[in-house]
């Protein structure tokens, strides 16, 4: 079956085996050195996803390869590609912080700027069929051009000047005539990120051992409650979707939780002090019109309805992954949720209310202890590949790394 430009089940077998055949192969030509075994390892994960996970989506055009993989993890940690060599992907999507960035609600951009958007993780990004918080984007091919142009991010005057940057570059010689037979391009830049980006897969988490492993110790008895009211009294599931045989937990649709709506109406009518993080963690409360006097005003955030233009689609956002949702706070689109307890009470209480506010949300009346019991089930999503991948992402790789 295929859907589009993405190779879908049925043919993944096929792929599968290729994969980890390129993978060998490349480990047996360079001397089986740790780099190469490492960047066959990443291929393989691919090829046979870890538990919990489904078979990975590949655009027929762009299978994996050990170049591709090499190339696209160079580019992805390059600062040399910001306007001004100071911003590289890795800088908001940073490994050792569940490939977001915990410290800040909304990421800091080139020269200081302050983006609109929490950075969502990247982990498992490789099945993640309409991408930003809006949706904006349907392949990991085309997503990176945006935040290489995007003028508060990483600034370039235009792809063409990000191409010119590559190509004179003498690192980059041969890289992606390696990888690809052809020279730098705006395609080929985003096809070698994305197959980079497609090996961060994590599953094998304690969840997935006990409801998917057989294993019946693999968590314990108050994740179990967590679990029991995730898919029962709070009803978490309805978005947050879990399968027979793998999970997401994403139905990839968009809803509107309020908290859009919160800061587009009722936040600006209130003016009350405005937080301010100074420091990770070091929080100072400023009066509004001292934040308004500096930077540029804030636009309001209308979520989807920003890509559709249909009214129904206002302050509606996409449902994110829950899988090691304990790695990568703060939450929410805007980062407004510093901790997982904050999300649950949140939901607790029904989320924002007014009238555009998504029908499945409601105050639930859990209890303090049916709170603590659904946050240890979120903890028991995090995998146990994320050490892997964060070793993977910061070890020198093959030549030109």
């Amino acid at each position: 079956m295929t859907t589009g430009r993405r190779v879908m089940t049925g043919v993944l077998g096929a792929l599968a085996l290729a994969v980890v055949a390129l993978a060998t192969d490349a480990s047996e030509q360079a001397g089986d050195s740790g780099a190469d075994r490492r960047v066959a390892a990443a291929l393989a994960r691919i090829a046979t996803p870890p538990l919990g996970l489904p078979p990975v989506p590949v655009p027929a055009d762009n299978p994996p390869t050990p170049a591709k993989v090499a190339l696209g993890r160079k580019l992805f940690f390059d600062r040399r590609l910001s306007h001004n060599g100071t911003m590289s992907c890795a800088m908001c999507h940073i490994p050792e912080q569940g490939f977001t960035n915990n410290e800040l609600a909304r990421p800091v951009g080139i020269e200081g700027r302050s983006l609109r958007r929490n950075a969502p993780t990247l982990l498992n990004v490789a099945y993640v069929e309409r991408l930003f918080h809006d949706g904006r984007e349907i392949a990991l091919e085309t997503q990176v051009i945006g935040p290489l142009v995007e003028r508060s991010e990483m600034g370039n005057p235009s792809i063409g000047h990000v191409i010119a940057r590559i190509r004179s570059l003498p690192d980059y010689a041969g890289l992606f005539e390696r990888a690809f037979g052809a020279s730098p391009s705006p395609d080929r830049i985003g096809q070698a990120i994305a197959s980079y980006e497609r090996t961060l897969l994590s599953g094998r988490s304690s969840f997935d051992h006990w409801y998917y492993g057989g294993e019946p110790s693999a968590v314990g008895p108050r994740a179990v409650e967590g679990f029991r009211l995730f898919t029962g009294k709070a009803g978490c599931v309805s978005c947050h979707t879990i399968g027979a045989r793998h999970a997401l937990f994403s139905d990839g649709a968009f809803h509107d939780t309020g908290i859009g709506y919160y800061n587009a109406v009722v936040r600006p009518r209130q003016r009350t002090p405005v937080p301010v993080e100074l420091a990770p963690g070091v929080i100072a409360q400023l009066p509004p019109e001292a934040v308004e006097s500096v930077g540029d005003p804030e636009a309001a955030d209308l979520g989807r309805h920003e890509v559709t233009l249909v009214p129904a689609d206002l302050w509606k956002f996409r449902t994110p992954t829950l899988r090691n949702v304990a790695l990568t706070a703060p939450y929410m689109h805007d980062g407004s949720l510093r901790t997982l307890p904050d999300v649950v009470r949140f939901y607790n209480r029904g989320g924002q209310p007014h009238p555009g506010l998504d029908p499945r949300l409601r105050p639930l009346g859990l209890t303090e202890t049916e709170m603590a019991a659904l946050v240890e089930f979120l903890e028991a999503l995090t995998g146990t590949d994320v050490a892997r991948l964060i070793e993977e992402a910061w070890t020198p790789g093959p030549p030109g790394n």
